[in-house]
């Protein structure tokens, strides 16, 4: 389980794709702080487990699912990746609860810079589109944010310069591919109302039951 709080951009040493999923090593430093065998952690919105590490470095083993559903299948040496580890029992929930489980990608469009905060515009993921609200939590590529606005086609984000600035965001360039993570608990909402099919997934309905 994670926040969506980046802790860190790390650096893209190799990636090795195989038959059935690829290996990826990753350069950092904060993340290796207390790191161990096994560990938890999210790259780009995608929960990994390391299987090894040395005082630079960590490796993760991705399988083929997680090259079909996520950015993953896109990256090459060079390229920044968002880390952060898993959330601790002690830790301030300071994002959005975010499971690392990447549903879909979607297209970056563009930005707009409104004095020194951007607004970043994204496709929408049609199949998930009922999972997103104004003012709801969405997670891309790993970084908790709130949808400022939404249609049928596109939806963007408030980003604080502080984000922007320590995360990968700033590297977009648009038509680039992000990963999404749409919020949890507005599927819980849905298996809430489910079994009555008058009911809709509404802003209004989420408000009244506390999910807002």
């Amino acid at each position: 389980m994670f926040t969506g709080i980046i802790e860190e951009v790390g650096t893209i040493l190799s990636f090795n794709k195989l038959s059935h999923g690829a290996d990826l090593k990753i350069s950092c430093k904060k993340i290796l702080e207390d790191i161990n065998l096994g560990d938890s952690i999210s790259i780009n919105g995608v929960c990994t487990t390391a299987v090894k590490f040395d005082n630079t470095s960590f490796e993760v083993n991705i399988s083929g699912e997680t090259l079909k559903v996520s950015n993953f299948s896109y990256l090459k040496i060079g390229d920044l990746v968002n880390l952060e580890r898993a959330l601790k029992l002690s830790d301030r929930l300071s994002g959005h609860i975010v499971s690392g489980h990447v549903e879909t990608v979607v297209k970056y469009i563009k930005k707009e810079l409104l004095g020194t905060f951007y607004t970043m515009y994204f496709e929408i993921p049609q199949n998930y589109r009922k999972y997103m609200v104004k003012k709801g939590s969405i997670t891309i590529n790993g970084i908790s944010l709130t949808i400022a606005d939404i249609d049928e086609t596109k939806f963007c984000c408030a980003v604080i310069p502080h984000t922007f600035e320590n995360t990968n965001l700033k590297e977009l360039k648009n038509s680039d591919i992000v990963n999404i993570e749409t919020d949890i608990l507005a599927k819980y909402a849905e298996n809430f109302i489910v079994k009555d099919e008058k009911r809709e997934l509404t802003k209004s309905f989420l408000e009244e039951n506390g999910f807002l």
